[in-house]
């Protein structure tokens, strides 16, 4: 019998393309066993992919997409959360690691 776990990949993008360079990201490993410590923020530099289509390359399937942000006229270049948000999974089988 196969033991898969889920494993959750964020990532945030510059721009809404697949293609678009990742500017911050986060992952969730459901293979980890519940005393390892999750990714946290900050502990790599580098990003795990360059891009969307990079880690579906790398078989990750995306699950969500953004919804485009609506700007208002005036307020285009106002700061907040990071509208390019990408969520992918991927089912790794225990029994392989």
């Amino acid at each position: 019998m196969t033991r898969l776990r889920q494993q959750i990949l964020i990532l945030h993008l510059a721009v809404s393309s697949l293609e678009g360079r990742t500017v911050a990201w986060a992952f969730f490993d459901g293979t980890l066993a519940a005393d390892q410590p999750q990714m946290q923020s900050g502990d790599t530099e580098k990003p795990p992919y360059e891009s969307v289509l990079a880690a579906m390359r790398d078989g990750w399937m995306v699950i969500q997409l953004p919804t485009l942000p609506v700007y208002v006229p005036g307020h285009e270049h106002e700061s907040g959360h990071l509208p390019y948000e990408y969520v992918l999974e991927r089912k790794v089988d225990l029994d392989s690691l």
